[in-house]
């Protein structure tokens, strides 16, 4: 892979990454609610199942995938439904009073980390159409010049690079807001804001089409 390759690749995974999906929200809420290094956790577990993805891709399994819809459905409605019950979650978490929010927080620290990279693990690899993309993605900047288990992980790489800083931007802007504003007032708007969306995406996943 030539640099002026590898730097437009860069560069477009960088805007697809930019736009907020269902893991940055998990980063942002995750960060307000237990910390900024917490949000780690989640980007964690969002790259380890990336470089599961990217390893499927890369001996084409995303394709086969294309080619199946009844694969490709069963796991659209499976990524779907999880993500409407984690925006119910997010709305349990914002009735809670102050007292039972601060307790709870004492007791799911302890866990939080492994809880949260199964969160982000699970809205990866439940999205089906991730893998699509990536199938139709990463091979355009493929050389066939060069091994392609070495152009596969820099890409991996480099799609590390991108998340840990795009996400871990996002979580660091929201901690910050965070702290400017009644903490309480503004984890249960979060709380309200990202269940909602997450209802709303889960929604628009199990009504979309595969192409």
């Amino acid at each position: 892979m030539s640099l002026e390759t590898w730097a437009m690749f860069f560069l477009a995974y960088l805007v697809v990454t930019l736009s907020p999906g269902p893991n940055v929200l998990l980063v942002v809420k995750n960060s307000v609610q237990y910390g900024f290094w917490s949000a780690l956790s989640a980007v964690f577990g969002n790259l380890f199942c990336q470089l599961i993805i990217v390893g499927l891709v890369a001996i084409g399994v995303g394709e086969i995938l294309a080619r199946l819809p009844i694969w490709f459905t069963i796991m659209k409605c499976v990524g779907g439904f999880y993500l409407i019950y984690l925006g119910i979650k997010s709305f349990r978490q914002a009735r809670k009073s102050s007292f039972e929010l601060t307790k709870s927080k004492s007791i799911s620290t302890k866990m939080s980390s492994q809880l949260l990279f199964k969160e982000a693990f699970l809205i990866s690899a439940s999205n089906p159409k991730t893998m699509i993309f990536l199938s139709a993605f990463l091979p355009q900047f493929l050389d066939t010049n060069h091994p392609y288990v070495e152009q596969f992980a820099i890409m991996y790489l480099s799609i590390c690079s991108i998340v840990l800083g795009v996400h871990l931007s996002y979580a660091f802007i929201a901690r910050y807001v965070g702290q400017k504003l009644s903490t309480k007032n503004f984890e249960g708007k979060l709380a309200k804001m990202t269940g909602g969306l997450f209802i709303g995406m889960g929604s628009g996943v199990l009504l979309s089409s595969k192409s």
